[in-house]
């Protein structure tokens, strides 16, 4: 039996492979070819880009910040005092776009940024949703307060002070696809009371609702955050109220 033999067979088999080394090396060429090819792409581009370097960053900002405001957050300035006193004039708050993407609707006691365009007006407005699809919205009960779906709807901890939660009297059934939608500041706001006998009823497309107010950025002293009130988490759903 030759042994000399067999042992160099086994210290063959023991070293590293010629071709495995190779292939690690082309590897690693190639990931650095790759990593140079795009430093010398920002390098040209910020050779041809009059500022350089921190025009590129700021273009790249500019791009993130549109793309943001096109599809996630937009920044909306209160024009009125329709909302006070819990949103004043000048105030800034962003709108979630995104709110009611993915399946999700605009809910009771939401505030909704929409386009009026054909209903309230050439231009962007910001309510509060009073009812939905199906509601069933009439002011007023005996005490003065609006009811949805037969549920009488205490207000107060948004309404502004002073003000009743109308002075028009309506009775209502809010259309499939719509919102009812109202101010806070009743006396001092044009919404869907007011275009009851206008094209769609005064109601509001969902489709035209750009998305909801989640927070007020801006003065800093107002920042805070937008929350559903928990008064119409009690309101029943519409088939339940048609039967109460």
């Amino acid at each position: 039996m030759n042994t000399e033999a067999q042992q160099t067979e086994r210290d063959r088999s023991s070293r590293p492979s010629d071709s495995g080394t190779t292939s690690d090396e082309e590897t690693s060429d190639t990931e650095g070819q790759e990593g140079r090819s795009r430093f010398a792409l920002v390098s040209r581009i910020t050779e041809w880009l009059p500022g350089g370097r921190i025009s590129l960053t700021l273009l790249v900002l500019l791009v993130f910040v549109l793309l943001l405001n096109t599809f996630v957050l937009r920044p909306f300035q209160i024009p009125s005092g329709s909302m006070e006193s819990g949103l004043r004039i000048g105030d800034r708050v962003l709108v979630n776009k995104l709110a009611y993407r993915f399946g999700a609707e605009p809910r009771r006691g939401d505030v909704v940024v929409f386009d009026g365009t054909g209903y309230f007006g050439d231009a962007d407005y910001i309510k509060r949703v009073v009812g939905v699809g199906g509601d069933h919205v009439v002011c007023c009960d005996k005490e003065g307060r609006i009811q949805v779906n037969g549920r009488s709807v205490d207000e107060s901890t948004f309404l502004y002070r002073g003000d009743s939660p109308s002075t028009v009297r309506f009775d209502v059934v809010v259309p499939d696809g719509t919102l009812f939608v109202l101010g806070d500041h009743r006396s001092d706001s044009s919404d869907s009371r007011d275009h009851l006998g206008s094209p769609g009823g005064g109601m509001i497309p969902v489709d035209d609702v750009i998305g909801r107010a989640d927070w007020i950025v801006w003065p800093t002293a107002h920042w805070t955050r937008l929350h559903r009130p928990d008064v119409y988490a009690r309101v029943p759903a519409a088939e339940e109220g048609a039967h109460g």
